[in-house]
């Protein structure tokens, strides 16, 4: 193992750019056609002067981070830029020589107070930093020449428990060190709340030649992983997911993950829900398949709850009130059994909570948790594949990917066909070329080729097109 590295952040970016869905995604209370990707773009300086550039990217997404109805989409995306410049303006104030995950740390809680006082809840206050902690770890994999996996393995980053005092007793290198990623990964598709089933649901087709049904994503894709999103309306529910399961009837060895999006009042309503769909005749084989149930509950009452006796019945996984370091661990307390990784709530609190669960699963002789990998629509390019990287690095064998069938590959980004051939030659297993020049995910037996995400650099191998992207504008006065 290599000693953690120290370095000094000389500058951080940010830029911007539109996003265009080719089809409505519709998820808890938003229906999204369009919204902005946050790029980052940072530097760090060795002490012996070696320096590199590395960058991130994450979509802006509204009524997700902050689900307030008196708030527009408008007013969440520029929570979000609140969120990065407050990073910015905290990880370049400081020149001082730290580890990637010394640098972190210095600024989480201070970070998350600050978003306090202006009104931002920590989902929101930890993007900023997620998104830095990403572009300056892809730095520093770079100037060190080194990937993601390797640095991880090593623990260049120097992660330790100083801020997750339940583990304290855990070896965190030994834990880094016997990660093995794997060369696939399952892909799961999502399913949104006004996504067509069959050709008949089809009003507006947009017939670009791509799957627009999930018959046609079940023709053409070949997954055997779906997530299904629920209203919360039992009734509605009960008969959209009848119907989905009436399409999904003959995909071999099938898995099925629920999403409630926060759309249930509390565990009760949720346990009626789940009873319902048990004791629906043409959904059998569907409750069957579910492997868990994902933020069924609003996060407002969802760590006040016990929810045991629902979690009896079926896996629960925490996801929108995954807020902090420590809310897994309170969840834990409540019944709950399972925690997401995503990388817009930070690489290293999927990291601590996997070294949680590989700590309480050893402990127990047993499986008592788990984590998943679920998606926020992340881009083709940098936002797609570090969350690969981070989810495959953790061990996942499935992760839940949207993005490339709501947004078509690069083209959904302004049609950026330089920088779409540069990704694809960066990691030509993972992307295919279309004729018109834009790179889409390539999607083969349900399957996603994870073999170039080893190169140099935090899963990077090209990186955006810096002079074509918007600088990402200062607050209005």
């Amino acid at each position: 193992m290599r000693d953690a590295l120290t370095f000094s952040i000389a500058a951080v970016e940010l830029y911007e750019r539109p996003v265009h869905l080719r089809l409505p995604f519709r998820f808890g209370v938003v229906t999204l056609t369009h919204c902005p990707q946050a790029f980052v773009r940072a530097q760090v300086v060795l002490p012996d002067g070696r320096s590199a550039w590395g960058g991130s990217a994450e979509l802006m997404a509204p009524k997700w981070f902050d689900k307030n109805l008196a708030l527009s989409n408008e007013d969440n995306f520029e929570q979000l830029r609140q969120s990065l410049r407050a990073a910015q303006g905290a990880y370049t104030s400081d020149h001082g020589a730290a580890t990637a995950f010394g640098h972190f740390s210095a600024h989480y809680g201070s970070l998350i107070t600050q978003g306090a006082s202006s009104g931002l809840n920590p989902l929101v206050a930890c993007y900023g930093p997620a998104m830095v902690d990403r572009a300056v770890l892809d730095a520093l994999c770079r100037v060190a020449g080194v990937s993601f996996y390797q640095a991880m393995c090593a623990n260049l980053a120097g992660i330790d428990a100083r801020l997750t005092p339940d583990l304290a007793e855990v070896d965190m290198g030994r834990v880094l060190y016997s990660l093995t990623p794997a060369p696939h990964i399952a892909l799961r598709h999502t399913v949104g709340l006004v996504d067509p089933i069959t050709a008949a649901d089809v009003t507006k087709p947009v017939s670009d030649g791509l799957p627009e049904t999930l018959q046609e994503v079940v023709a053409a894709t070949g997954c055997r992983y779906y997530k299904l999103k629920v209203s919360g309306n039992t009734a509605a529910d009960i008969d959209r997911l009848s119907r989905i399961a009436a399409v999904l009837r003959d995909v071999p060895d099938c898995q099925i993950t629920l999403d409630g999006n926060e759309q249930f009042a509390d565990a009760h309503s949720a346990a009626a829900f789940w009873k319902s769909v048990q004791g629906t005749p043409a959904l059998q084989v569907l409750a069957a398949q579910t492997l868990y149930i994902e933020q069924p509950i609003s996060r407002a009452t969802a760590l006040q709850s016990d929810v045991r006796p629902l979690a009896a019945m079926r896996p629960l996984l925490i996801d929108e009130s995954d807020g902090t370091l420590e809310a897994f661990t309170q969840a834990l307390e409540l019944g709950y059994t399972g925690v997401s990784s995503k990388q817009c709530k930070g690489i290293y609190r999927s990291i601590l909570n996997a070294a949680r669960c590989r700590a309480r699963n050893e402990k127990a002789g047993q499986a008592v948790c788990f984590m998943s990998a679920e998606d926020l629509t992340t881009q083709a390019g940098l936002a797609v594949q570090q969350d690969l990287a981070l989810v495959n690095l953790i061990g996942l064998t499935h992760v839940e990917r949207n993005g490339h069938h709501y947004v078509d590959g690069f083209a959904g980004q302004g049609g950026a066909s330089a920088e779409a051939k540069a990704f694809h030659d960066a990691h030509p297993g993972l992307y295919e070329m279309t004729p018109a020049g834009n790179a889409r995910l390539r999607i083969h037996a349900g399957n996603l080729d994870l073999r170039s995400l080893g190169a140099p650099g935090f899963a990077s191998g090209a990186l955006p097109d810096w002079h074509n992207l918007q600088t990402m504008a200062a607050p209005a006065p």
